[in-house]
C-alpha cells in the first residue's frame, strides 16, 4: 500500500522537523485518499474505533483538508461539516510521530479561516474532543460544554465557540 511505506518512511526518520509544511483543502481524489488513511491508521488501527464510525455516511457532507510536509507527504488531517447545531469540527487525527508539534492547531486554526470565508462571523463552531485534545481547541477559544461523555469507548467533552 502506498501510504504504510510512506508510513515506514516517515516514522523511521531519526529526527523530525516539519517546521516547514502547508494545510491544504483536500479537493482531489488523491488528497482525500491520504486523509482516509490516516484516519484509518489513527482511529482504526492505534484508538481501535470501529472502521464504520470513522467512514460513516457524513463522508460526502463533510470538507476535509491535509497537513503536507515539503514532500507531498500526508502529517495530519481533519474535516467540518454543517449540521443543524451549527459547523461540526470532526475527525482531527496527527499521525503520532508528528503530535505535540503545533501540526493541529495549525489544521484547527486553517479551518476555521475556511469557515468564517464561507459562513462569516457570529456562526456556532462545535466539536467532541477527546480529553487529551481539550487544551488544543482551548488555547483557539473554545470552551466546555455540558458533562463528559464516552463515544466510542473514548472520553470526549463537547467544546464550542462562536466565530
Amino acid at each position: 500500500m502506498y501510504l504504510d511505506t510512506a508510513w515506514s518512511k516517515v516514522l523511521s526518520k531519526p529526527t523530525i522537523n516539519i517546521m516547514s509544511h502547508k494545510i491544504v483543502a483536500a479537493d482531489s481524489d488523491v488528497l482525500l485518499h491520504k486523509s482516509y488513511e490516516i484516519r484509518q491508521h489513527v482511529f482504526v488501527n492505534e484508538q481501535g474505533v470501529p472502521e464504520d464510525i470513522v467512514h460513516e455516511d457524513a463522508e460526502s457532507l463533510a470538507h476535509y483538508f491535509v497537513a503536507l510536509d515539503e514532500e507531498g507527504n500526508a502529517l495530519g488531517t481533519a474535516r467540518w461539516r454543517k449540521t443543524s447545531q451549527g459547523v461540526k469540527l470532526e475527525r482531527f487525527a496527527v499521525l503520532p510521530v508528528y503530535r505535540n508539534k503545533g501540526l493541529g492547531a495549525d489544521l484547527l486554526r486553517s479551518i476555521l479561516v475556511d469557515i468564517k470565508s464561507k459562513f462569516g462571523s457570529g456562526v456556532l463552531v462545535y466539536l467532541n474532543a477527546q480529553l487529551e485534545a481539550i487544551n488544543l481547541y482551548a488555547h483557539q477559544g473554545f470552551l466546555p460544554i455540558g458533562p463528559r461523555f464516552i463515544e466510542a469507548d473514548i472520553m470526549h467533552q463537547r467544546m464550542s465557540q462562536t466565530v
